[in-house]
């Protein structure tokens, strides 16, 4: 039980990888330790495992805290002496709802093999190297994922666009959030944080977790479990003096580390498995066909899926440049129709300005005319009467 609650967990020995003759590689773990995760992931490797079970089964949280009691002894574990404990930013995002969509954008281009920015649904194996190594680190170490690692979650990638877009992140808020739900009840939050949690334990004076074995794992390309032979298994059975057992994190190098830099050991996974001694050993030779014949389908899962994704790209660039060609189409016959109509208002603002001044010179035509009728008018009648003064002078004498 108690190594379920480790065998994902991930510890990064900076020193060695950022001595590595990889400069991607180091560039990525140098944007681990410019986020502020230094301190988390590259504490001391050592787990105390009884206590761990113990802390777990008896863990809650009360008024923000995390609380526990580990061999008679209350734990009390705040937000505080949690980042203090290991050095992490208490200044930053909060949440990774808050994340920078243009972030994210930017880092799914960085983090693709062909530079084009990768599917949120995608695959972990369409990253370069350095960046599935981050995402196994993310998963692992930080969100405690259960299951597959190899698919792309919106989680897993806003993790890694922090580390990779330098994004500031309030990771002691963010860590200890998770924290608090591995112990609440009924909470589906994988259990993890085995390193972390055992060196936290070991700041409380009061708690005595020494006295007991420490099993030191060899450092090797692949995993190997330390196995109890069945006869000592038996005779640990009858022992009635509880004691914890101080147990390290074996030294293996990743998947990903060992295919840029096989002399590389720098990452550490716990892998404990004291119960499966009862297990018949696999012949050695089957083990390694089998990994030759995994690895072989992987590879060609791998180029069948960078063919398809070249094929789906070339076909989005084509129906992009489509429709770009139309947008530019419509968009040249829509300024043709606004200059045309454009000529067209000034065709008729010029022939309405010639009518005016037509009719403006006809009216002043007729006008002028009509002063001279007038004129003449007046003239006759002026004439008239004259005529009618004389014939009145005329009838008047005759009278």
């Amino acid at each position: 039980m108690a190594a379920s609650f480790y065998s994902n967990s991930v510890h990064v020995d900076f020193d060695s990888v950022l001595a590595l003759d990889e400069p991607r590689m180091v560039s990525m773990f140098r944007a681990l330790v410019a986020s502020g995760l230094q301190g988390f992931l590259g504490c001391s490797p050592m787990v105390y495992e009884e206590a761990l079970v113990e802390f777990f089964a008896n863990g809650r949280v009360r008024d923000g805290l995390v609380v526990s009691t580990v061999n008679g002894v209350s734990v009390e574990i705040s937000e505080e002496l949690f980042a203090e404990t290991f050095e992490l930013p208490v200044d930053g995002l909060g949440d990774l709802s808050e994340m920078p969509k243009d972030a994210i954008f930017d880092a799914r281009s960085i983090v693709y093999l062909s530079g084009e920015p990768i599917s949120l649904s995608g695959r972990k194996n369409q990253m370069k190297f350095e960046y599935r190594l981050l995402c196994d680190i993310m998963a692992k170490a930080i969100s405690v994922k259960a299951g597959s690692f190899n698919p792309i979650t919106v989680e897993k990638f806003s993790l890694m666009t922090a580390v990779v877009c330098s994004i500031r992140m309030n990771w002691a808020k963010f860590l200890f959030s998770i924290l608090k739900k591995m112990v609440s009840p009924g909470s589906k939050q994988a259990k993890g944080f085995a390193i972390q949690i055992s060196l936290l334990l070991a700041t409380f004076p009061s708690l005595e977790l020494d006295g007991a074995e420490e099993v030191t794992g060899t450092a090797k390309k692949k995993a190997v479990s330390k196995k109890r032979p069945a006869a000592d298994v038996g005779a640990a059975v009858p022992k009635k003096k509880r004691t914890f057992k101080k147990k390290s994190i074996s030294s293996i190098s990743s998947l990903e580390l060992v295919e840029v830099a096989e002399e590389a050991i720098p990452i550490q996974q716990t892998d404990v498995d004291a119960t499966a001694s009862s297990v018949p050993p696999v012949s050695q030779d089957l083990s390694a066909a089998f990994a030759d014949l995994q690895a072989n389908l992987l590879e060609q899962i791998f180029e069948y899926q960078s063919g398809l994704s070249s094929k789906l790209h070339k076909i989005e660039q084509s129906v992009c440049d489509s429709l770009r060609d139309q947008a530019d189409i419509f968009r040249n016959l829509s300024q043709g129709a606004r200059q045309e109509a454009r000529m067209l208002d000034d065709v008729q603002s010029i022939r309405f300005n010639e009518f005016r001044k037509i009719v403006l010179a006809q009216n002043a035509s007729i006008f002028q005319g009509l002063a001279d009728v007038r004129q003449e008018v007046q003239a006759v009648n002026a004439k008239v009467d004259i005529m009618a003064s004389r014939l009145n002078a005329i009838l008047s004498i005759n009278t």
